[in-house]
């Protein structure tokens, strides 16, 4: 399976993302741009890795990943799904420390739709007595 593409999905918020995990040294290429190109906040771009440095296998696999949908945070978390769901089809041994991390987990939080008779998803409009 070394020399084989791995493909998985992952999705947060509205954004969907497709990766490809390849054997080789650790390059990224995210709609074709380089990860910290594509992410330029660090933060996210350390959530993102995270499955791989958990795994200890940060280096070991080039990703190809394509996003669509959603802003950057959302893009972010489903690029960190998919490749946790990768590595977990690569070695079922690293389902354990992937799932007590909380990274096999579908973030099912959406944005609240809005409500007739309201502003808002929750807000109400200013009320008065008189």
């Amino acid at each position: 399976m070394a020399d084989s593409q791995i493909h998985s999905v992952g999705r947060r918020k509205e954004a969907v993302c497709r990766v490809y995990l390849k054997a080789g040294s650790g390059k990224w290429d995210v709609n074709g741009r380089t990860l910290g190109d594509y992410f330029p906040r660090p933060s996210l771009v350390s959530a993102i890795q995270q499955p791989f440095t958990a795994t200890d296998l940060l280096g070991r696999y080039d990703v190809k990943a394509n996003l669509e949908g959603g802003g950057v945070t959302g893009q972010a978390g489903a690029l960190r799904l998919a490749v946790a769901r990768a590595l977990v089809k690569i070695d079922e041994g690293h389902r354990r420390k992937l799932r007590d991390l909380g990274l096999l987990t579908r973030d099912a939080r959406a944005v609240e739709r809005k409500k007739p008779g309201r502003p808002k998803a929750r807000k109400r409009f200013q009320f008065s007595k008189r």
